[in-house]
């Protein structure tokens, strides 16, 4: 049904060593130019700030999620038996383009141009351009049934928990990536070994019980990962300043708009508006950045100086605090003449390593019968039964909240 190429490609990856494509339909999807763009887009928003080379994009990211799943529905048996060559290629496509509707600095922006990059996976999938073309080149249903994975209606609910659940080909291939790239040990875990005991039972994918210790590893990995690397406070810093850079843009877009003469790259995003999948490929990290470049020199002062901030990594220093506290900062800051509006932010984090949830389950085969993982597990139930682990801080200028 679907083309061979005349011979495998391959490419080096640090983390799996080679990803290989055999099929026309992933070669072409690799080369368009809204893949592409993922060279563009970081992985880690504002890890960067903190681990200095973490530098690594949401192409490679893509690419390994690609290649995890081709190796799940190629090399375990019951995957490979149960699925149609259709259905294969149909999740193979959606590990490759489950990001590719991504905004620059990661989740970071999509709070500030209130926008969901799966929605736009889906509209880059399904609307005019070079991916949807050669899509409906390949199979004039593939389009759809890929958007079908990806937002979760699939028929076929394996597929689904291929590309997103509690243990599925994204988190396996972020977490030994970013664990790589950021220099750390935190999300090690054995994917060969999982890889090598997961099974389908009653429509499910299950993990057999010689590989629960592999889950539990893979489980602290995803909670060691968030605390360390996805919520530290430096890179949690550089997103909240990204939004009090934004805030202030908007309102100067609204109130001053010829301090923006000729700095035109945020106009789509500071309207109301829909944004075009041509003004989303236009946006990446290289026009966003360059854009902040142009206004370290505007006449507004707090937008030009949070500019200079976010490119000189001169971020804000933080406190624990509660909500209750903020008066109190917020009149000290007015005090020492700041505008709180755009110099104060209060930002709760909570993560638990794994929380048990109707349809995104991890189940462990125990005698031929599936259970809960925190049924299994020693550990996990520990996990599961333990308060959720919450951080609220408060961000400003470090020189002022040092004193307080």
């Amino acid at each position: 049904m679907f083309t061979k190429l005349s011979e495998v490609k391959v490419l080096r990856d640090p983390i799996h060593g080679y990803v290989h494509i055999d099929l026309q339909v992933i070669w072409e999807l690799l080369n368009t130019k809204e893949f592409q763009r993922l060279r563009r887009i970081r992985q880690l928003g504002g890890a960067f700030a903190v681990y200095h080379t973490a530098m690594h994009t949401r192409f490679e990211h893509s690419l390994g999620v690609y290649e995890i799943v081709r190796r799940m529905v190629v090399e375990i048996e019951d995957l490979n038996r149960s699925l149609t060559e259709y259905e294969k290629v149909c999740v193979m496509v959606a590990g490759l383009l489950h990001d590719v509707g991504h905004f620059p600095y990661s989740h970071a922006f999509e709070s500030i141009v209130n926008c969901n990059h799966e929605e736009f996976t889906q509209r880059i999938l399904l609307e005019d351009t070079q991916i949807h073309s050669i899509l409906m080149q390949h199979h004039p249903s593939l389009a759809k049934d890929v958007c079908d994975i990806i937002n979760h209606s699939h028929p076929n609910n394996i597929l689904t928990q291929i590309i997103s659940s509690q243990l599925d080909a994204d988190r396996m291939d972020y977490l030994l990536r970013d664990s790589y790239f950021t220099g750390t040990k935190y999300g090690q875990f054995d994917l060969e070994r999982l890889l090598r005991t997961i099974r389908v039972k009653q429509e499910q994918l299950v993990i057999k019980e010689s590989g629960m210790h592999t889950v539990e590893d893979y489980i602290m990995a995803r909670y060691h990962m968030y605390w360390q690397v996805y919520l530290h406070p430096v890179a949690r810093s550089f997103e909240v300043m990204l939004q009090c850079f934004f805030a202030r843009l908007k309102d100067v877009y609204l109130h001053q708009p010829e301090v923006l003469k000729g700095i035109t790259m945020f106009d789509v995003f500071l309207q109301e508006g829909t944004i075009s999948v041509e003004d989303h490929f236009l946006f990446d990290e290289h026009a966003c950045n360059y854009g902040i470049m142009c206004l370290r020199k505007v006449s507004d002062p707090i937008l030009a100086d949070l500019a200079k901030a976010l490119l000189d990594r001169k971020l804000f220093g933080y406190v624990d605090a509660s909500k209750e506290t903020m008066a109190y900062y917020k009149k000290c800051l007015e005090e020492a003449g700041y505008d709180s509006r755009y110099y104060l932010r209060y930002d709760q984090a909570s993560k638990k390593p794994y929380q048990p949830y109707i349809g995104s389950d991890i189940y462990i085969l125990v005698n031929k019968q599936i259970q809960e993982l925190s049924q299994t597990s020693n550990i996990v139930s520990a996990i599961v039964k333990a308060e959720v682990k919450k951080e609220s801080l408060l961000f400003g200028p470090k020189e002022l909240l040092q004193g307080f």
